[in-house]
């Protein structure tokens, strides 16, 4: 497999790259990860089964997209393909090094740049993937009809088919106008996946994202996440507000915004997040 790829390679990149040595990465919760070495440069490489492909092209397109806004560095993609019976992504390989003085407050000031990158419609034009879920994006004129069809009824919807117990959901879903008093959400370029294990500083200190979920849509929602899981300093949400201050019902509405990570979570690996999905709605119908 990997002379062949090897062989894709430079096919693709139209450079001759010679296979030396490849190993076991992390990186790699969805799909293997390998760390591939060549005469010429190293690549990182996902490999999964053929019939995950459409996840790992998800992943490429979303990775141009952030590659094309030019605000956030992120891997570059390099081969999508099929070998086989193996669905391979192949990416440039970014060494990393722990959070260097001042990182965070570059990567706040960075994705406020990227947030301010809009378009005219919320969603994607193909549907993508939250982990190894599906999430469809079909673009819609209106935030709110957006996030609660594609998003939480959605995620809702596999939930209860999962065995979850959700009551007054269908009174938070119908009132979700309560939520966006006075606030108008902009279609902004989301990352979509933004949490701890998705972020990292090369060797020269500038952030860098990767494994996104991208579409268009409340910038709120980028940065709810990033507060679920921790892992990003006081001065990164300092620098953000600085070049894109937040509107002050966000402290209420990232609850809502996770709740559709919740359910997700839930979705994918049961247990607490549940409970944590009920005590959010419950939480939100008292506000």
């Amino acid at each position: 497999m990997w002379q062949e790829l090897c062989d894709l390679i430079s096919a693709q990149t139209g450079q001759a790259v010679s296979y030396r040595s490849h190993q076991s990465v992390s990186g790699g919760c969805i799909h293997e990860a390998q760390m591939l070495e060549t005469d010429q440069e190293t690549f990182f490489v996902k490999i999964s089964d053929a019939d995950h492909q459409s996840m790992l092209e998800a992943e490429a397109n979303g990775l141009e997209a952030l590659q094309n806004a030019d605000k956030i560095r992120c891997p570059k993609v390099i081969l999508n393909d099929v070998l086989g019976n193996r669905a391979v992504l192949v990416l440039e390989f970014i060494a990393m090094q722990s959070v260097p003085p001042g990182g965070m407050e570059k990567l706040g000031r960075q994705l406020a740049e990227q947030h301010q990158l809009t378009s005219n419609s919320f969603g994607w034009l193909d549907n993508n993937f939250i982990g190894s879920t599906p999430q469809p994006n079909t673009l819609k004129l209106k935030w709110i009809p957006f996030f609660r069809d594609k998003r939480l009824s959605y995620q809702i919807q596999l939930a209860e088919k999962n065995g979850l117990q959700i009551s007054g959901k269908q009174k938070m879903l119908d009132n979700l106008e309560v939520y966006f008093d006075g606030y108008a959400p902009m279609p902004s370029l989301l990352h979509g996946d933004l949490w701890g294990g998705n972020i990292g500083f090369d060797e020269q200190g500038e952030p860098v994202t990767f494994d996104p979920a991208c579409y268009y849509g409340d910038r709120e929602a980028d940065l709810a996440f990033t507060e679920m899981f921790g892992g990003f300093s006081s001065g990164f949400y300092t620098s953000y507000n600085e070049h894109f201050p937040l509107h002050e019902g966000y402290s209420t509405r990232k609850k809502l915004y996770n709740l559709y990570h919740e359910l997700n979570h839930y979705n994918l690996f049961g247990g607490g997040y549940g409970r944590q999905a009920v005590a959010t709605i419950d939480f939100l119908l008292r506000v």
